[in-house]
């Protein structure tokens, strides 16, 4: 068989891994690399040499300090303040956001202001998602009036026994 078969097939193979999810993601990225390295494909001293990226290094770091961030609950408690500073409406929003990631761009690399904006904007849909469905009720939190999805202010009816409405 020849070079270029095995390799399409070794390639179907982590393909359906992939899609699958039959074993974990980064165990079949790195299997699928020391399949090629083992089988011939690529020369062994090539199989990991792309790791050792300087610009590789920083992302694999700025994303542990993304997920430090998330995982404490910093990012969350960063989009409540986003959230209750701004409000819920969309252009509000992304002026909070684009202040946090000058904020975050003032002592980081381009790089890892993307890797620590994710999680903060996450918090920030987080906080924003709870204000819309009305579980934040309070004026101490982020959201001071009830919305829905989109950020428009909704009006809080009661209904008479009647069936009309009443403010």
């Amino acid at each position: 068989m020849a070079q270029s078969t095995k390799c399409l097939i070794l390639l179907a193979v982590i393909a359906l891994f992939f899609v699958t999810e039959i074993i974990p993601l980064a165990v079949t990225a790195m299997a699928g690399a020391i399949a090629c390295g083992l089988l011939g494909f690529i020369p062994a001293k090539q199989v990991f040499s792309g790791l050792s990226n300087s610009t590789v290094v920083l992302f694999a770091g700025m994303f542990v300090v993304g997920a430090a961030m998330f995982y404490t609950g910093l990012a969350q408690r960063i989009g409540e303040t986003v959230v209750r500073f701004t409000g819920t409406g969309e252009n509000s929003l992304m002026i909070g956001i684009m202040l946090v990631g000058a904020a975050l761009s003032s002592v980081l690399s381009n790089t890892g202001t993307a890797a620590c904006l994710l999680p903060v904007v996450l918090g920030v849909c987080a906080a924003a998602t709870a204000c819309s469905i009305g579980r934040v009720r309070s004026s101490k939190d982020p959201c001071f009036y009830r919305t829905d999805a989109s950020g428009i202010r909704l009006r809080r009816w009661r209904y008479h026994h009647s069936g009309r409405y009443a403010s």
